[in-house]
């Protein structure tokens, strides 16, 4: 009778650590979401920005201070996209805007399911938490989607050096999304048979 918990035991934390591991990804995975579609300066093509809310332009003003010659650059950013010289620009950005909006929307209830999974028990813990994981996949399939518009409409524009560090962010985020709404959906049906069989290397 007592080996019976001791064999149990390993297979639990392994659940537990599995769940953990998870929801932890998922919540790094919706910041970086954030951070990168409220800053939103997305790429560079040489005195250019193209961003999510504004485009900006590169601006080279002569300085003498202190007697220094040379020159200072800043950005001149605007909403009036019209500006940029990209056919119906602000069409495909205000798409990009709200599909990658709804992307963090639902990847936010999503972690939320997932945590209070873990504070119910039985149905309603398996009920949340695999609702939390179809609404973290769904974030991930608006991600690319908000993605791919962006590139595919600036694709004269787009290159590998040109996207800033907040694209990447995004694209890791996205990538996340999808690696955590998988694995989420798979531990449900790992979980069983390792409370069954009470060793894991049996599966």
């Amino acid at each position: 009778m007592g080996s019976v918990p001791q064999g149990k035991s390993t297979p639990l934390f392994l659940d537990l650590f599995c769940h953990s591991l998870i929801i932890l990804c998922t919540s790094l995975s919706v910041v970086l979401s954030s951070v990168a579609v409220c800053d939103g300066h997305w790429l560079l093509a040489g005195h250019h920005m193209f961003g999510l809310w504004y485009f900006c332009s590169l601006e080279k003003q002569q300085s003498s201070e202190s007697g220094y010659h040379g020159f200072k650059a800043s950005f001149n950013c605007t909403r009036h996209l019209k500006e940029a010289g990209v056919e119906d620009l602000g069409m495909g950005l205000a798409v990009c805007r709200l599909v990658t909006t709804l992307a963090v929307v639902s990847a936010v209830f999503g972690l939320e399911l997932l945590v209070m999974s873990q504070a119910s028990e039985g149905r309603n813990s398996s009920r949340c938490w695999t609702l939390g994981a179809w609404l973290v996949l769904l974030a991930g399939v608006m991600a690319v989607g908000g993605i791919a518009t962006f590139v595919l409409w600036l694709g004269t524009f787009a290159t590998l050096f040109g996207f800033t560090l907040t694209f990447w962010c995004q694209f890791t985020a996205t990538f996340l999304f999808f690696l955590n709404g998988m694995a989420a959906r798979q531990i449900r049906h790992i979980a069983p048979v390792w409370s069954f069989s009470g060793n894991p290397d049996k599966l």
